[in-house]
């Protein structure tokens, strides 16, 4: 049984950090990109970032390059979204996915095959 389980989300003033994890258990993250995608309420799910398997690619949505950074340990299983410069607009929940994939990586949800129950960011003062 595949799981991905976020964590690390919480309350966090204007212009702090946090950092996110997905684990993964029932799955390989080798083969895998990961991707990290967020919803908030009244609005869309929307790509974030996402990490390749194997070719060293990481993408960024517009609102968060620069401020975000993604990175993989695939010892532990896990990916990160190292977040800064935290701003309002950021709160959303948060969730991984897994896309099994051989190169490159997408911030598109169609081609991810599992999913996290996600892990609610507030940016707030």
């Amino acid at each position: 049984q595949v799981q991905l389980v976020e964590s690390g989300g919480g309350l966090v003033q204007p212009g702090g950090s946090l950092r996110l994890s997905c684990a993964a258990s029932g799955i390989t993250m080798d083969y895998y990109a990961i991707g990290w995608f967020r919803q908030a309420p009244g609005k869309e799910r929307e790509g974030v970032s996402c990490i390749s398997s194997s070719d060293g690619t990481t993408l960024y949505t517009d609102s968060v390059r620069g401020r975000f950074t993604i990175s993989r340990d695939n010892a532990k299983n896990t990916v990160y979204l190292q977040m800064n410069s935290l701003k309002p607009e950021d709160t959303a929940v948060y969730y991984c996915a897994a896309d099994y994939a051989f190169k490159g990586c997408t911030v598109v949800a169609g081609p991810y095959d599992y999913w996290g129950q996600g892990t609610q960011v507030t940016v707030s003062s």
